[in-house]
C-alpha cells in the first residue's frame, strides 16, 4: 500500500507512483498498491504510520535529491529510525490556472501544494494568491472563488463548466517536481553502484572547530559534498544534514565506521540509486560584494 500526507497533491503522488513503479510494491517490495495514494494526515503522522504498519510506504516531496527539502530533513530525523527514502522520480507539474469564463479576474485559490511548486510563476503572473489547506475539497474551492475567482489546481481536477486561463501553461513549463519513496526498513539499503545519500550528523559536543574535523572525515573518504545545513537541536550541539553521491556502501561503511570511532552520531535518511538526477536543483546568479569580486 502506498500514502501520502494530507499537504501533498494527490495526483501529483500519484502519477510518481506510476512513472516510478511503486505503484506496484508495498514497502516490502510485494503486493499491490491499489489505486492512489492514501490520505495518511500530517507530515509526521505520514512517517509515524509507514514506520509502524508493515507493507505500507509513502510518496513525500523531496525538494531534490541532490538538495533535500528542509522541511522532509527535519521530519525524517525527528521520526523512527527504521524510516529511509529509497527511490527518487520527477514529475511534471500538472498544475493548472482555471475560471469560469477567459477574462476571469478574481483572486487565485491556491493550495499548499500548488503554492509550494508554483509560487515564483504566481507572483510573476501578479495573481493574488488565496491560499487553502491540500484538503479543501473542489467544490469548497469553487465556492470560494465565487462567480468571478480563479482556481489553481492539476488538470485532472478542473471542474466541470471551468476553462484554462491565458498564461496557464507557464505553470506546466516550470521545472518538474521530485518525489521520493519513503520506507521502514531494519537498516538502509545496500548499494554497488553510485547513488545519492542524505546523512545527518552531529559532533558530539559543539566545540570551535567541530564540524571541520568532521567534513574533513568526509573528506578524507573521498566524498564531494553537494549539500549542507545546520539546525540546532533540543539534544546540545547542532545537527547537519548533508547529502551527495556516494561510489556503493563500502564507502558508507567506512564513514560511518569512523564517525562511531569519533562519538560522531549520525544517520542515513536516504538512499536513492543514480547520480546525475536531471534537472538539478533551482540554481540562482549570485551578487557578490564589489570587494569580493575584485578580488
Amino acid at each position: 500500500m502506498l500514502g501520502r500526507s494530507e499537504r501533498e497533491s494527490g495526483a501529483q503522488a500519484e502519477l510518481a507512483a506510476t512513472l516510478a513503479g511503486w505503484s506496484t510494491a508495498g514497502s516490502a517490495g510485494s503486493g499491490p498498491a491499489g489505486g492512489p495514494p492514501l490520505d495518511l494526515g500530517s507530515t509526521s503522522a505520514t512517517l509515524a504510520t509507514v514506520a509502524n504498519i508493515e507493507d505500507l510506504a509513502a510518496v513525500v516531496h523531496v525538494g531534490h535529491p541532490a538538495q533535500p527539502s528542509h522541511d522532509l530533513e527535519r521530519a525524517l530525523l525527528a521520526a523512527p529510525p527504521r524510516l529511509v527514502i529509497t527511490s527518487a522520480v520527477a514529475v511534471p507539474a500538472q498544475w493548472v490556472w482555471v475560471g469560469r469564463s477567459t477574462d476571469a479576474t478574481g483572486s487565485v485559490v491556491v493550495d499548499e501544494a500548488g503554492m509550494r511548486d508554483r509560487r515564483h510563476v504566481l507572483r510573476t503572473m501578479g495573481a493574488s494568491p488565496r491560499l487553502v489547506p491540500t484538503r479543501t475539497t473542489i467544490e469548497e474551492r469553487v465556492a470560494i472563488a465565487g462567480q468571478g475567482g480563479t482556481l489553481v489546481l492539476e488538470r485532472q481536477n478542473v471542474p466541470a463548466g471551468y476553462v484554462e486561463l491565458p498564461g496557464s501553461e507557464r505553470l506546466s513549463e516550470g521545472p518538474p517536481v521530485w518525489y521520493g519513496l519513503v520506507q521502514a526498513r531494519a537498516a538502509a539499503p545496500r548499494f554497488d553502484g553510485p547513488s545519492q545519500v542524505w546523512l545527518a550528523f552531529g559532533p558530539h559536543d559543539d566545540h570551535r572547530g567541530s564540524l571541520q574535523q568532521t567534513l574533513t572525515v568526509i573528506a578524507d573518504a573521498g566524498i564531494d559534498m553537494q549539500h549542507l545545513r545546520s539546525h540546532r537541536s533540543q539534544a546540545g550541539p547542532h545537527i547537519f544534514f548533508s547529502s551527495f553521491t556516494c561510489p556503493d556502501s563500502a564507502v558508507l561503511d567506512r564513514l560511518t565506521g569512523e564517525f562511531d570511532e569519533r562519538g560522531v552520531a549520525h544517520r542515513v535518511l536516504a538512499v536513492m540509486a543514480g547520480e546525475d538526477f536531471v534537472p538539478g536543483p533551482e540554481a540562482i546568479v549570485p551578487q557578490w560584494s564589489t570587494r569580493s569580486v575584485d578580488a
